[in-house]
This record gives C-alpha cells, sequence and structure tokens, in this order.
C-alpha cells in the first residue's frame, strides 16, 4: 500500500514538473533576435530561463562567410591529413542494432574529403569532419582568423566559464534542429547499450566491432522523426521544437536542452562552447531526472 502510494506521489509529481515549467516562459517556437544582444541582456532574457533563440546579423562581418567556398578551403587546408568520420548511413554517436555505435575515424588528405564532398569520387560511405573538442584550432589553424576568437557578448555573460551552452554559427548550407526543452526530461526514454565503432573490412563493407572493455553507454534509443508510440507512448506528451538554421545565422543552444540534428550537403558550422551555470536550473532538472528513474525503479 505505501509502496503504490509513493508511486502515485511520483508520478504526480513528473505529471506537474514539465508543465509548470513551460507556464513559466517555455517557448513554442524558436524566436529570432535582428541583432546581437547585449551581455545583459542576453543573460536575463536567454541564458537565465535557458531558453533557445536564433540570432541574426551577429557573424556577418566574419570573413569565413564569403571566403570558405570549397576552392579555397583546398587551396589552403588541402594537403592536411585531417580527421574524418566515417560511417555506412551517416549516423555517428547513435544507436543501431541494439547498439551505440561510433564512427570510424579515418585521417586522410583534406583534399580527398572534399573530392567526396564535391561528388569528384563516389563513395557508398558518409564522410564528416567533426571533433567534439575543436578541431578547428587543432587541425585547421590555418582558418582561425577568418572568424572571431570568441563572442565578446556571451564571454561577458558568462565570463571565466567553459563548455556547455552553445553558440552554433552556419558559416555555409543549413542546419535543421529538433529541440527539446528540460521539461520533456519524463517523456524521453533512455537505455543502456554495449559501446561499439564501425569498421570497414576488405571487401569495403563496414561491420559493427563491441568496444569489450567500455562502460554501457546511457542513450536515447528514439527517433524523433518517426517515433515508435507504441513502444514509447509517453514520448507523445512532449513538446518538440523545430527550427532552421542558415548560412549567417547563429543558434544559442542552452544547457541540459535535447537536440536531433540534420544538415544539408557540404554545410559548414563552428561552435562556441560555454560553461553552464551550476544554478536552480540544473536542480530543477536532475529533480525531473531522478523521479524519472525512481518511476521506474517502483
Amino acid at each position: 500500500m505505501a509502496e503504490g502510494a509513493a508511486l502515485r506521489a511520483v508520478r504526480g509529481c513528473l505529471a506537474a514538473f514539465p508543465r509548470e515549467a513551460r507556464e513559466l516562459g517555455c517557448v513554442e517556437s524558436v524566436p529570432y533576435l535582428d541583432r546581437p544582444p547585449s551581455p545583459l541582456e542576453f543573460y536575463r532574457e536567454w541564458v537565465s530561463p535557458n531558453k533557445p533563440c536564433i540570432i541574426r546579423n551577429a557573424i556577418g562581418h566574419w570573413p569565413a562567410l564569403r571566403k570558405w567556398t570549397l576552392a579555397y578551403l583546398r587551396e589552403v587546408v588541402g594537403h592536411k591529413v585531417v580527421s574524418v568520420a566515417v560511417t555506412p548511413n551517416g549516423y555517428a554517436d547513435a544507436v543501431f542494432h541494439d547498439r551505440f555505435v561510433m564512427p570510424e575515424e579515418r585521417q586522410m588528405p583534406f583534399m580527398d574529403f572534399l573530392d567526396i564532398v564535391e561528388k569528384k569520387v563516389t563513395s557508398p560511405s558518409v564522410f564528416y569532419v567533426q571533433k567534439q573538442c575543436s578541431n578547428l584550432t587543432e587541425e585547421f589553424p590555418e582558418l582561425i582568423c577568418d572568424v572571431q576568437p570568441d563572442i565578446p557578448w556571451m564571454s561577458e555573460a558568462l565570463v571565466h566559464k567553459d563548455h556547455y551552452e552553445n553558440l552554433y554559427c552556419v558559416i555555409s548550407g543549413e542546419k535543421r534542429f529538433l529541440l527539446h526543452p528540460p521539461s520533456d526530461r519524463p517523456f524521453i526514454p533512455y537505455e543502456l547499450y554495449q559501446a561499439a565503432t564501425y569498421k570497414v573490412s576488405e571487401d569495403g563493407s563496414f561491420e559493427i566491432v563491441d568496444e569489450k572493455t567500455a562502460e554501457k553507454v546511457p542513450w536515447i534509443p528514439l527517433d524523433p522523426l518517426n517515433p515508435n508510440l507504441e513502444r514509447y507512448p509517453e514520448y507523445a506528451q512532449a513538446k518538440p521544437l523545430q527550427c532552421t538554421v542558415k548560412a549567417g545565422e547563429m543558434l544559442y543552444l542552452p544547457s541540459l536542452w535535447f537536440h536531433h540534428v540534420q544538415q544539408s550537403h557540404g554545410c559548414i558550422a563552428v561552435n562556441y562552447w560555454y560553461d553552464m551555470e551550476y544554478d536552480l536550473k540544473y536542480s530543477y532538472y536532475q529533480l525531473l531526472d531522478c523521479l524519472t528513474k525512481a518511476v521506474k525503479v517502483l
């Protein structure tokens, strides 16, 4: 009896928290700003309430927007050997066949990668230049002078901070984001997966090789573009936002937000990361996460 009452109490909290969070100002769509905000305005209106926005006219002065053509990149950095992520389907760091599969990391001249992007060379694989820890500064220092070293109003708003708040600046092409606020956590499933890596065999096909010494990875099993609501019915209560960030625009992606990203062919983007503040928002999310897990245990 006591266990049943506890379960009802936890479920009641989970039902109330997301609704109350939305009533406190969670946006129905991602708004646009026509100019960069001041540090105080940005912190007060966007960082503190943990709301995303797309900022126009913030990076139009960057040389990268006019210089970073494929011909320019080939001339300046084409000779360099860089790290390239390779997958059979374009999904890196994703769940596939009950595994959390990471891409094959391949070293290759950047000009060879550009040949694939420009379709001068055909390949059944999907190639992607990306690193979580700044391949711009480590592998392409020749290009740093074409962008700002930091975003001044963001740096001033979050002085002495490090990586978690994200400013996503699109140089060419476009990125399509599906976003979930932290208040949607009770409706978003997590499962534990064996870590694995794609490896290309001698015949050119991909195989999935388990990372046997790695710990299992908690990851979201659901495809938000085609959710299986029979298996995950709670997701029907989630409130995703969708937006497209085009060349010359900047997305502020707040800390703790869930995100799914697609991009146009040949898209180029630069990220700036700043640490989140471990304030009430963080405590709220941790409570919500713990309650969600408690319901499964009970």
